[in-house]
């Protein structure tokens, strides 16, 4: 299973031989392993590196159980470096072979289902779930002290009155209190735990207003969306939610994200839109959070020394004089030096003022 210490692992590898990576598509709704297996010597076919090419066959026809709904594989055969990530998530098919393993997709898919804490709660106690990258990783509960409520319409202890005493009416409330506090202390400590991004609460209106109001307020500010739900509901019902609603959350912040850009980059305010002056930042080691749309290439140069990255084809790098080489996809190589300087990537998806302002960009530290 795909976690941050996979994607630091793909960060830090270099080699001064070619890295094939591969992603398959494997969707059983959309096909067969025979189709699959098909589709995929033909992305290889013209890939000149044979011996990593029979080891990614060789998984994919003894190892690989085609269970899960795509795969990425990584392979630098004269180091012995091969990695393989079966995922829950469908990713488009695509072959890379360059210095450094294509690590732009994965990117993309923790950015958007990665880290997603669920509690469903209600007065006595709270199941909670993490789920990553489409998977259930964790599942835990607490359970509170029943509360227990005098029926309605039945006697009292008070001359007069029906429905039960007010002071039968405190305890409830104070039961209810303490299995909410208790309820909340408990998840603040599995989102700790599990490094939990993002928070969604399912219950009733009622239940979720008191169980947000006592989680942390580190944590209160980490809720990205509610939901109706029962304490009894299935782990793919709750996962369901947790998409649906994350998904829409992430349009909601990628769209302020590409405001942010968009407004800052034309003051010259802390932010920088376009091919070119997003590289030079890239370059400067300035990117806090870089911005590509989905799916956007370019070729471009790269000196094989330095790093430093240019759309322009000079002979010789700026920096320190060494010929620069052909890259394939610059942005690829943009996203890998953030990421490895301890920058974030942000993928936006069909955004046409972004597009229009150049598709990159990116939020600088100073």
């Amino acid at each position: 299973m795909f976690d941050d210490r996979d994607l630091r692992e793909l960060l830090e590898f270099s080699a001064p031989e070619p890295v094939l990576s591969v992603y398959l598509n494997t969707d059983p709704q959309q096909g067969n392993a025979d189709a699959y297996r098909l589709r995929l010597r033909t992305m290889l076919k013209e890939v000149k590196l044979p011996e990593d090419v029979a080891v990614v066959e060789q998984y994919f026809s003894q190892v690989y159980d085609w269970s899960g709904r795509s795969v990425a594989v990584f392979s630098c055969a004269p180091q012995q470096f091969f990695r393989a990530f079966p995922l829950a998530i469908a990713l488009q098919d695509q072959v890379h072979v360059g210095g450094r393993p294509s690590i732009k997709p994965l990117t993309n898919l923790v950015d958007n289902y990665g880290g997603y804490g669920v509690v469903l709660v209600d007065q006595q106690g709270a199941r909670l779930f993490h789920f990553h990258l489409g998977e259930l990783r964790e599942q835990e509960g607490v359970l509170g002290e029943s509360v227990k409520r005098t029926k309605r319409g039945g006697s009292s202890s008070l001359r007069g009155r029906r429905g039960g005493s007010a002071g039968q009416t405190r305890a409830v409330e104070a039961t209810v209190e303490r299995n909410m506090k208790e309820s909340a202390e408990f998840a603040a400590e599995f989102f700790e735990q599990n490094r939990v991004r993002r928070i969604l609460i399912g219950a009733t209106d009622d239940n979720i207003a008191m169980f947000r109001s006592e989680l942390p307020k580190a944590w209160q500010s980490l809720v990205v969306g509610t939901f109706h739900a029962s304490m009894n509901a299935a782990h793919t019902e709750v996962l369901t939610h947790a998409l649906e609603i994350g998904q829409q959350n992430e349009r909601r912040r990628e769209q302020r994200l590409v405001e942010n850009i968009i407004t800052n980059a034309a003051k010259g305010n802390q932010a920088v839109a376009g091919l070119g002056a997003t590289l030079e930042m890239v370059n400067a080691k300035r990117v806090q959070t870089l911005v590509i749309a989905d799916g956007y290439r370019q070729p471009g140069y790269r000196c094989p020394d330095c790093e430093l990255l240019s759309v322009k084809a000079d002979l010789n790098c700026g920096g320190c004089g060494k010929k620069t080489e052909l890259v394939e996809d610059v942005i690829e190589e943009a996203v890998n030096i953030v990421l490895r300087h301890r920058g974030g990537v942000e993928v936006i998806r069909d955004n046409p003022a972004f597009e229009k302002a150049g598709s990159v960009g990116a939020l600088l530290r100073y």
